[in-house]
């Protein structure tokens, strides 16, 4: 906007919890003043911007910058965003590229200081953060807070290691973001007795009002993945001031299609109070997180957005601090040339490095569910050939692998059901939380070819099937594209239609496959070293008695 800038509309009052038609003055970036009219009518609507209370950025397989210009087209103005995923890889040193590059973007970005790098003792990363670099990475301008305490065990078990990078985020009086899936009872108040406040990964509705009851704030997600909208969404009418809304992981596909502004659309059309939506879409994180975001006010940053109706079908613009950034759907913020950081340290992969000795007539298998991140497990008997365990499509039992990114070592294979793939492999270094590879498949060459496609190309996507290999390089820790953002949804679709096409039934195939190897979100998964038990936490044997 200019040095003084006048927009009409009729305008959402969040806080006065009114409609009317106003003009908005902005100058120098900020809201002047607020003109209310006591006659005239418009036809459109001023309120505030909003603010995705938890999200990976990386997720979206886009670095900040290039993530800011496809957000801004759907009203998001801010992010809460956890950097652990480059943390994991790079450390400190990815954090600090994250702040860099986030710098360069309209997007006004909170990052917090990773708390679980690695997630688990039982993984392999390229990094660990304890609390020492905590301490540090809460004195970096651009973090305000620590990020989501995925060592829930740790926490309640009273670890010394865990309990110490709490303590340094108490001291520094910063919000601490929970991660507690199914944690209830007695266990759930040792957590948030040690200071957390926040839980993004409730499922049920009960499990989010005991949360809610208990004091936490209930982040209401709805990613890629994990899709809990539809169970949660009562609790905006129930208790709306707990509420915020947020994606946790969002692929560029789905950004392309929408971001908060559809969990917006969805609540209203459920029958929520206007108001108590907006509010969590805007005014809680703004407040929990202490953002430099602006809400409509005087004296505020001019971080506001015009949208066609009170259900909001469409967001019209967008500005931040003042400065219009979207209109009519179409990005205004020019694309940033980011420079790669990686590491990647392991070399191709055989065949035979996929084979698995029938060791027992019975097996324990992953399975995957939709549109989540939990998993569960069955016993199954395993089919065999010449002493080994071969892939049975027809009862949709495939191998499941993760290698090591970061050493050369023997990849640890599994079974996992309800994936589907009839043909074929998919791979990825997109793998929670420490991103080294992971790959479902058919057969062994087929995970070979897989694999040996995202090696190579340092980090990405791949799906091998009948007519060859396609790949999505992320040339930016393996996690990220230094491509158009545009280009690397249309690519991510194509690789989803491939997945799909080789007998995937899953909504989001590769999402769901970057999650198989996360131990911190029951119930089993697989990680470096073989199979584990999420809710004992513990490794468990592959072969049943």
């Amino acid at each position: 906007m200019d040095f003084a800038t006048r927009v009409s509309g009729n305008l959402i009052d969040v806080h006065r919890r009114r409609v009317y038609p106003a003009t908005v003055v902005v100058r120098d970036g900020r809201i002047a003043e607020i003109v209310e009219e006591l006659s005239g009518s418009y036809s459109t609507f001023l309120a505030p911007g909003f603010v995705d209370a938890h999200i990976h950025i990386e997720s979206s397989m886009l670095p900040p910058s290039e993530f800011s210009r496809l957000a801004v087209v759907h009203g998001t103005v801010a992010t809460v965003s956890d950097p652990h995923e480059i943390g994991n890889v790079l450390g400190m040193e990815g954090v600090a590229w994250m702040l860099a590059d986030a710098r360069e973007a309209a997007l006004k970005i909170c990052f917090g200081a990773p708390s679980c790098v690695p997630a688990t003792p039982f993984d392999h990363a390229g990094a660990e953060l304890g609390a020492a670099q905590i301490d540090e990475l809460l004195r970096w301008p651009g973090i305000g807070y620590l990020s989501e305490m995925m060592n829930y065990p740790g926490v309640i078990a009273g670890r010394p290691d865990v309990l110490a990078k709490l303590a340094v985020a108490r001291r520094a009086g910063v919000p601490i973001d929970g991660h507690a899936p199914g944690v209830r009872g007695e266990d759930l108040a040792a957590y948030i007795a040690a200071g957390i406040t926040t839980d993004h990964e409730c499922v049920a509705l009960d499990e989010a009002r005991e949360k809610r009851d208990r004091g936490m704030k209930i982040l209401i997600r709805e990613g890629s993945a994990a899709r809990n909208f539809d169970a949660l969404w009562p609790l905006l009418v129930e208790s709306p001031e707990s509420c915020m809304l947020c994606s946790d992981d969002r692929h560029p596909n789905d950004l392309v299609a929408g971001h908060i502004d559809d969990l917006v659309r969805r609540a209203i059309a459920h029958g929520a109070d206007l108001f108590d939506v907006w509010r969590a879409a805007s005014v809680h994180p703004v407040e929990h997180y202490r953002l430099p975001v602006g809400l409509l006010r005087p004296g505020d940053p001019a971080d506001m957005i015009e949208v066609d109706s009170l259900e909001m079908s469409r967001v019209l613009r967008t500005w931040i601090d003042g400065r219009l950034v979207a209109e009519n759907g179409k990005s205004l913020i020019r694309r940033r040339t980011v420079k790669p950081v990686n590491r990647f340290q392991t070399s191709p992969k055989r065949a035979e490095d996929f084979a698995l000795s029938a060791e027992a007539p019975r097996a324990r298998v992953i399975v995957a569910q939709d549109q989540q991140l939990t998993t569960g497990e069955k016993i199954i008997s395993v089919t065999s050939r010449d002493g080994r365990v071969v892939p049975d499509v027809d009862r949709d039992v495939l191998k499941i692998a993760v290698v090591d990114r970061y050493r050369d070592a023997r990849p640890a294979v599994a079974l996992i059901n309800n994936f589907g793939l009839k043909h074929g492999a998919l791979a990825t270094s997109v793998s929670h939380d420490s991103h080294n590879i992971v790959a479902v498949g058919a057969s062994d060459d087929d995970l070979a070819r897989a694999v040996n496609a995202v090696i190579e190309a340092r980090g990405g996507l791949a799906a091998a099937g009948p007519d060859g290999i396609a790949v999505l390089p992320l040339a930016v820790a393996g996690l990220m594209s230094d491509t158009d953002g545009y280009r690397v949804a249309a690519e991510y679709t194509r690789l989803d239609g491939i997945a799909k096409s080789l007998g995937s039934t899953l909504t989001a195939p590769f999402m769901t496959l970057s999650f198989m190897a996360l131990l911190v979100i029951p119930s089993l998964k697989l990680g470096p070293e073989g199979l584990f038990d999420v809710t004992a936490f513990r490794p468990v044997n592959m072969w049943a008695p």
